[in-house]
């Protein structure tokens, strides 16, 4: 895949395609891979966070969820072929996982969204080896989790935790995780499990996913879109004038 540098952070220009085939490689060739998704709010907030730029910086594959991204990066002259959307990526790697007979750790969400996800992915693959799962309330004993993933021996971990939790989590922890695999999927069982509607594909290709969730959940994401929003707009037209 090819990799860009878009606004100070790099992050890797591919398609779903090329994903998922990048991914099942590294997974035959054994090789550890970290993953991480960035939107317009990660993006954002990287700038003022270095704990967390650094925590996506590090990861081996950095892919483009959110078409404000997708149209930024295509409106300074890179090329971008599509948005690689988190749930969707996620959907993809279980049907490789469940066809390449690798088994998955569903790790975050509440415990019954997460046994709720981990049934459904089961009855939508049979044969997917579900090695286990845990709620993401478990910030009093990381080791005690961290133990418990590496011990159920998982092949591919998908954490369900809001950024910059999860990114932070799983960049301390790669080492010790014990898997070929680990992705951030943010709120990614919500979705699966049913708590949670994700917005209409129109609303998906016209970049207004955003405004879907605040619609679903006003007092919490109304001021989050809003900042990050505009300072990510001026940061595009402030980057534009530069290359002129």
């Amino acid at each position: 895949m090819k990799r860009i540098e878009f606004l100070g952070s790099q992050m890797d220009a591919g398609s779903m395609m090329e994903t998922v085939e990048t991914i099942a490689c590294r997974l035959k060739d054994n090789l550890f891979t970290q993953h991480v998704v960035v939107n317009v709010a990660k993006l954002v907030n990287m700038r003022k966070d270095s704990e967390l730029a650094s925590s996506v910086t590090e990861c081996d594959i950095i892919n483009i969820d959110g078409m404000g991204v997708v149209w930024g990066a295509r409106f300074l002259g890179h090329e971008v072929k599509e948005r690689v959307a988190g749930v969707d990526l996620f959907l993809e790697l279980n049907v490789m996982a469940e066809r390449e007979g690798y088994s998955v750790f569903f790790l975050g969400a509440q415990q019954e969204v997460v046994e709720k996800t981990a049934s459904i992915m089961n009855a939508r693959h049979p044969n997917l080896k579900v090695a286990g799962f845990h709620h993401g309330y478990f910030w009093d004993d990381e080791e005690s989790l961290v133990k418990a993933v590496k011990d159920s021996g998982a092949d591919l971990l998908f954490v369900a935790i809001t950024s910059p939790k999860k990114e932070n989590f799983i960049n301390k922890w790669r080492e010790e995780l014990g898997v070929n695999l680990v992705m951030g999927v943010g709120g990614t069982f919500d979705v699966v499990a049913g708590k949670v509607k994700r917005a209409p594909i129109w609303m998906q290709r016209s970049g207004l996913e955003w405004l879907f969730r605040v619609f679903q959940e006003p007092r919490r994401m109304w001021k989050r879109y809003l900042m990050t929003n505009t300072q990510y707009a001026w940061l595009l037209i402030k980057e534009k004038f530069k290359r002129l």
